[in-house]
C-alpha cells in the first residue's frame, strides 16, 4: 500500500505542478502603472534598462524595443534608438518588426487548433493531404558540375509531427547548412523565406515536395521549411486562405491588431528598417535574395508559415500570455490546457543532445541541463527567435515573458540578446 500511495502521490504532485505552470487563470496583459509588483526587483529592471541604453549608445544596434511581463503585468516596455537611421526616425514602442521564425509558433498553434477539432492527426502522413509528398526520397549523391543528384527511397512517409518538429528531412534552401541542398532548392525555384513576387504557398510547397530529403523522416533534427508546408496544410484542411485563418482564429480573438503577413499603408509607416553595419555606420539593408520591404510592397500573396509574419512586442506578448494562461486570452479559448501540455513536451528525444534545450510542437524548451547552466529560465521555459534579430521567452513557473525586438543583418557586435534574458531572470525574486 505504501508503494502504491507513493506512486499515485507522485502522479498527483506532477498534475498539480502542471496545472500551476499552465493554469486556468485567464490573465490579460495590462500596464503595471506606478505600483511595485511583488516578485520582481525594480532595481534590477533599472539595470536592464541601463544595459539596453548602452547597447544602443555603443552602436551595437541602431534601435530596439523591449518588453517584460510578469503575472500578466507589463513591468517594462521601452523603445530606444532609431527605427530608421537614414531619416533619423526615432523608435517607438508600437513599432512593427519582421518576426521571421517567430512565425513558426503561431503556425504550429493553428495546426494544433485543427488537431483539437479532430481534422488531422499528428502522425498522419502529410501525403494524405498533399499527395505530392507521397514516396519521399533521400539524397545519396550530388554532381556539382550539373547539379544532378541521386536518391534512395526514404524509410517511411513524412508525418505532420515531423514537419512541426524539424525532423522531416526537408531543408531550408538559401539558409541551409548543406551547400548541395542550397543548389537543389535554388534550381527548383523554391521560395525560402520572403518574396514580393506573385507566388503562392501552394505552388511553392508542391515544388518542394518533389525534392530530396536530407535524411529519413524522424531520424535527425534539421531546421527546415516544415512550417511553410503546415501553412498550406491549414489552407487545405480549413478551406480558408492561410492568412485569413490566422486573422480570424488567432489574431482578432487575441487582439493582435498589428500582426500579419502584409501591412496596410498606416502600418507600413511603423515598419522598422532592416539595417546593416558598414565601416561602423548603419545603412538600410539592400535587396539580396529578398526585398526587405516585402511586408509592405509587392504582390503580397506569399504566406510563409515559417518566416513571413510581422508583429509588435505587445502583440507577441499577448500570444505568449495565452499559453501561460493555459490557452485562454481575452475571454477566448484558443487551445486546451491539455493540448498545451502536449505542445510543451519534448518531441525529439535526444536528437538535440545535452545542450540544455529540447523541442516541443511549437517551441524550444529549457530542460534540466538548461536550468543547471543558469540564466535562461525555469524548467519548461519556451522560446525562439527570428532571422532579423528578434527573440522571446516565456517562463511558465514564474509567469514571466521577455521580448527583445531589433532589425539587423550581419555582424554588429550585439551582446544584448543573452544579457537581456539572463538579467530578466536575475530580476525575478
Amino acid at each position: 500500500m505504501k508503494i502504491a500511495f507513493t506512486f499515485f502521490g507522485r502522479i498527483l504532485i506532477l498534475a498539480l505542478l502542471s496545472f500551476q505552470a499552465f493554469g486556468q487563470v485567464a490573465t490579460n496583459i495590462t500596464p503595471i502603472g506606478k505600483q511595485p509588483l511583488p516578485g520582481i526587483s525594480q532595481e534590477r529592471i533599472d539595470l536592464i534598462d541601463q544595459m539596453l541604453e548602452e547597447t544602443v549608445s555603443s552602436n551595437q544596434v541602431p534601435g530596439l524595443v523591449a518588453m517584460i511581463v510578469k503575472d500578466g503585468k507589463i513591468v517594462y516596455h521601452d523603445a530606444k534608438g532609431l527605427a530608421d537611421v537614414p531619416s533619423g526616425t526615432a523608435m517607438a514602442e508600437d513599432q512593427i518588426f519582421r518576426i521571421a521564425s517567430q512565425s513558426k509558433a503561431i503556425t504550429s498553434t493553428a495546426v494544433m487548433m485543427l488537431w483539437e477539432e479532430g481534422k488531422i492527426g499528428l502522425d498522419d502522413p502529410i501525403s494524405r493531404y498533399i499527395p505530392e509528398f507521397k514516396n519521399p526520397q533521400v539524397l545519396t549523391g550530388f554532381r556539382y558540375g550539373d547539379t544532378t543528384y541521386s536518391t534512395r527511397p526514404a524509410s517511411r512517409e513524412i508525418r505532420i509531427r515531423d514537419l512541426l518538429t524539424h525532423t522531416s528531412g526537408l531543408g531550408y534552401g538559401v539558409i541551409d547548412g548543406n551547400e548541395q541542398m542550397k543548389m537543389i532548392y535554388h534550381k527548383a525555384g523554391i521560395v525560402d523565406l520572403f518574396t514580393t513576387e506573385p507566388v503562392k504557398i501552394s505552388d511553392n510547397i508542391k515544388k518542394l515536395a518533389a525534392l530530396p530529403l536530407h535524411h529519413d523522416p524522424g531520424s535527425k533534427y534539421t531546421y527546415s521549411e516544415g512550417l511553410d508546408v503546415m501553412g498550406y496544410l491549414i489552407e487545405i484542411v480549413s478551406g480558408m486562405p492561410f492568412d485569413q485563418f490566422l486573422k480570424t482564429r488567432i489574431f482578432d480573438p487575441l487582439g493582435m491588431k498589428d500582426t500579419g503577413f502584409y501591412l496596410n499603408d498606416a502600418q507600413g509607416e511603423r515598419l522598422v528598417t532592416v539595417h546593416r553595419k558598414v565601416n561602423g555606420s548603419w545603412e538600410s539593408y539592400p535587396v539580396t535574395f529578398y526585398d526587405p520591404n516585402y511586408p509592405k510592397t509587392g504582390a503580397k500573396t506569399f504566406f510563409s508559415g515559417g518566416a513571413g509574419l510581422s508583429s509588435t512586442a505587445l502583440d507577441y506578448a499577448k500570444f505568449l500570455q495565452m499559453y501561460l494562461n493555459g490557452g485562454t486570452y481575452n475571454g477566448v479559448k484558443i487551445l486546451s490546457s491539455t493540448t498545451i501540455k502536449t505542445i510543451m513536451s519534448n518531441q525529439v528525444g535526444d536528437l538535440l543532445g545535452d545542450g540544455g534545450k529540447d523541442y516541443g510542437l511549437a517551441f524550444g524548451l529549457v530542460d534540466e541541463n538548461g536550468v543547471a547552466k543558469g540564466g535562461i529560465g525555469s524548467l519548461g521555459t519556451f522560446d525562439w527567435g527570428g532571422y532579423f534579430n528578434t527573440q522571446y521567452f516565456a517562463d511558465p513557473v514564474t509567469k514571466t515573458i521577455g521580448i527583445l525586438m531589433k532589425q539587423t543583418q550581419g555582424g554588429t557586435g550585439d551582446q544584448s540578446s543573452w544579457k537581456f534574458r539572463q538579467m530578466v531572470f536575475s530580476a525575478i525574486d
